[in-house]
């Protein structure tokens, strides 16, 4: 396995849409298995393939406390939501930068998973939230573009203020 590099806000390539994949293969399940190292090490609750520079619709997540429970979503589509919750996201592309966003409360997704088994699962709270967040990232979406334009403008130059300090 091996730790996989993670995009950061604004490099355009975070606004690919992913193509869906094709065939599960073994090179498809060794690219869950370094996402999700990838994301444990950052230490994140869930990784899209987008954010590591791989444009497949491929989602890791693990919301638990034990970071032993991962769920695998390949081309996941979501076939309803309902209600809408506000809370705080940050995300692995857009470090040190938490704001709220508001999003369904319930949804379903229907996916494959790692062996390419279709599934659908029904999820509310934060596995919803971590289910819509990577799911826009598939669409080529960051989570800061549900905010404001103002916010948008300041966090992206603070990002790029950020990283010329750090040069």
């Amino acid at each position: 396995m091996a730790l996989l590099p993670i995009l950061q806000y604004p490099d355009p390539r975070l606004h690919k849409v992913a193509k869906p994949v094709a065939t599960v293969t073994e090179q498809t399940r060794k690219l869950i298995r370094d996402m999700a190292e990838t994301m444990y090490a950052a230490p994140g609750v869930g990784l899209a393939a987008t954010q590591v520079d791989v444009h497949e619709r491929i989602v890791v997540i693990d919301v638990s406390d034990t970071h032993d429970k991962l769920q695998v979503f390949i081309n996941p589509t979501l076939t309803s939501s309902s209600g809408a919750e506000e809370s705080e996201e940050g995300c692995l592309s857009v470090p040190g930068i938490y704001e709220n966003v508001t999003r369904a409360e319930r949804v379903m997704v229907s996916a494959l998973d790692e062996q390419g088994k279709a599934f659908t699962l029904e999820a509310d709270g934060l596995l919803a939230i971590c289910i819509q967040h990577e799911m826009d990232h598939l669409q080529g979406k960051v989570f800061v573009e549900h905010l404001s334009h103002l916010k948008q403008t300041r966090i992206r130059a603070k990002l790029i203020k950020q990283r010329r300090e750090t040069l």
